[in-house]
């Protein structure tokens, strides 16, 4: 029984891969600009992305196999032998080992020697082809040799730091606080290589995830067209061909006058061809949607997609709601934390109970219970935050300060950028995986739903029972000093290894702990901003395909979204009266054209 358990565990994990290594494959070919698409950036990028997000999904992995060696009755089972645990544990620790070193040798190593490799193919010109990719080769080496250099150092940092001892006052002596100590030379450089990434990450985290946790929800809500493709296009050849006929009527006044056109109608036919540049790109856009020109399968799928669009609205209701109820589960772990952490920043904050009642860690600990339903939430909120972190960066761009060095759109993010993305999303996964691990869902993501009996047996050597005291049955805590708990509880792989590089490395953990509250802060800024301001571009420092983007998010309004859906399904539009729509599509302009 306990052979067939762990196996579907890691069953669902391996169909957990194939899902994210799909969902890499999407991101990839969705942001990545077609006529500058490299086979070995997109299979790096593919790589990479797909063991940062394995990495966090390991974490209801651990959690369930922990979880299923005690029963619901506070006691282990009888399969569960220490040698059984033991090497449950070890396995777990080989996997994350295994995760955690790929990553960081993906994000230091293998994305930069990509990023310079392809930076030196406009570098070196020479005619023969094999010439050119070595000495492109070797330059891309040497500058990786500077990421070996700091890596190197890195580890010899963490090898030779001191770790702090004695520092958990007189709760020092539990065993869960000995275990944390790192014992040898090489656990401790490794741990604090992951402090320093974490640490890292959680920078870009404050920035780019905070952001996008309030932005994606928003931009699904304000994402639904208030007119459809097939009324956007009559509107815009109505509008298309008053303008032109405009123009025509101006041009022929003022043909063979010697002394030019007035400046009044030289600006008002400016404008009329500045306006004229809009419209057929609207019309351009308006045949896409609607799938001119392509497959009878591109023309369902945009059908199919018209048919769903309303559900956006909901969904972004729904992730709007999501948000915020994550934002006030941290909230109320980091006062607790805060508040009654028994070392405070001495060993990263680490809270033996919730003392106040925490949604989301509740409805994980509840799920936790039957395997895969805490998987697929766990699933579902990684991808949340992921998806938040990508929404951030593309809101933002990556800057260096006020620069802003590459940006990110879909169909339009250069190799390089899509690199540089990359390496930023490994570090906040890492943040990531902080933040789910000891905010959102600590008691989760520490023991699960793992119980203990609390009833001194009767014998040496007997467990203890409750099957007639479930009064006595507790559930697990870093902090219990019952003897019970000892044989009885088994903290998960995933809250030792960060516990433990907070607990050597008390800086990490002060740190990672108060950017938690920077990152509330940043959320509540952008969301409120978001709900009243509209953003404003300005179109003059924009090229044609980014104003061409612009001008379809133009289209998003809050009313008439059922109604545009329908023509969308339907291919036809009502005949627009009076010429308001073309009025109202060319009112648009007027104000981007002023500015």
């Amino acid at each position: 029984m306990a052979l067939i358990q762990t196996a579907f565990i890691w069953v669902a994990y391996a169909v957990a891969l194939g899902v994210v290594a799909l969902i890499a494959a999407i991101f990839t070919y969705i942001y990545q600009t077609p006529r500058d698409r490299s086979a070995l950036v997109s299979t790096v990028t593919i790589i990479t992305l797909t063991s940062l997000l394995a990495t966090v999904l390991l974490l209801p992995v651990d959690i369930a196999l922990v979880s299923s060696t005690t029963s619901k009755l506070g006691a282990k089972k009888d399969w569960a032998t220490p040698e059984t645990v033991h090497h449950l544990l070890l396995t777990l620790k080989i996997v994350y080992y295994a995760l955690y070193s790929l990553d960081a040798v993906l994000c230091l190593l293998v994305v930069p020697f990509t990023y310079f490799l392809y930076e030196e193919y406009d570098d070196v010109e020479t005619e023969e082809g094999n010439q050119t990719f070595s000495k492109r080769f070797l330059g891309a080496l040497k500058y990786t040799l500077i990421f070996v250099a700091l890596v190197v150092i890195l580890f010899l940092v963490g090898f030779f730091v001191p770790v702090a001892r004695n520092r958990a006052g007189g709760h020092f002596d539990l065993d869960y606080f000995k275990r944390l100590l790192a014992e040898n030379q090489g656990e401790r450089a490794l741990t604090f290589a992951l402090g320093l990434l974490i640490s890292l990450g959680t920078l870009l985290y404050i920035l780019y995830t905070a952001a996008g946790f309030a932005l994606l929800p928003i931009s699904f809500i304000k994402s639904a067209p208030s007119i459809s493709a097939p009324q956007l296009s009559e509107t815009t050849a109505t509008a298309l061909e008053q303008n032109r006929e405009r123009q025509r009527q101006i041009e022929g006044r003022n043909a063979g006058r010697e002394v030019g056109m007035p400046p009044k109608d030289q600006r008002e036919l400016e404008a009329l061809v500045r306006e004229e540049r809009t419209l057929v790109r609207r019309e351009r856009l308006a045949a896409e949607a609607q799938g001119e020109g392509k497959s009878f399968i591109v023309k369902a799928w945009t059908k199919v997609c018209a048919i769903f669009r309303p559900l956006k609205l909901i969904g972004g209701i729904l992730l709007l709601s999501l948000s915020v109820i994550i934002w006030v589960s941290m909230l109320i772990t980091g006062i607790d934390k805060a508040k009654n952490s028994i070392c405070k920043e001495h060993c990263g904050y680490i809270l033996g109970s919730i003392n106040v009642f925490q949604p989301v860690n509740w409805v994980f600990v509840q799920a936790s219970r039957v395997f895969p339903v805490d998987y697929v939430l766990m699933a579902l909120l990684v991808l949340f935050f992921f998806s938040s972190s990508v929404a951030g960066i593309a809101s933002i761009g990556i800057r260096f300060l006020w620069v802003k060095l590459f940006e990110i759109r879909k169909g339009h993010t250069t190799p390089q950028a899509m690199l540089v993305v990359t390496v930023m999303l490994t570090l906040i996964m890492l943040a990531i995986n902080y933040s789910i691990a000891m905010m959102v869902a600590p008691q989760y993501a520490t023991y699960g739903a793992q119980k203990f009996c609390s009833n001194a047996p009767k014998h040496p050597g007997e467990q203890p029972d409750c099957t007639n005291l479930p009064d006595l049955v507790k559930f697990c805590s870093e902090l219990s000093k019952d003897h019970a708990s000892k044989d009885v509880c088994t903290p998960s792989v995933v809250s030792t290894f960060l516990n433990r590089v907070t607990f050597n490395f008390p800086f990490f953990g002060a740190l990672t702990f108060w950017a938690q509250f920077v990152f509330m802060g940043v959320f509540l800024i952008v969301f409120l901003l978001s709900l009243f301001r509209t953003p404003k571009l300005n179109l003059s420092e924009m090229d044609e395909d980014a104003e061409a983007d612009e001008e379809e998010g133009l289209l998003a309004s809050t009313g008439r979204r059922f109604g545009a859906t329908w023509q969308d399904i339907r291919g036809k539009a009502k005949k627009p009266t009076g010429g308001a729509a073309g009025r109202g599509i060319r009112g648009d302009d007027s104000h981007a054209e002023e500015d």
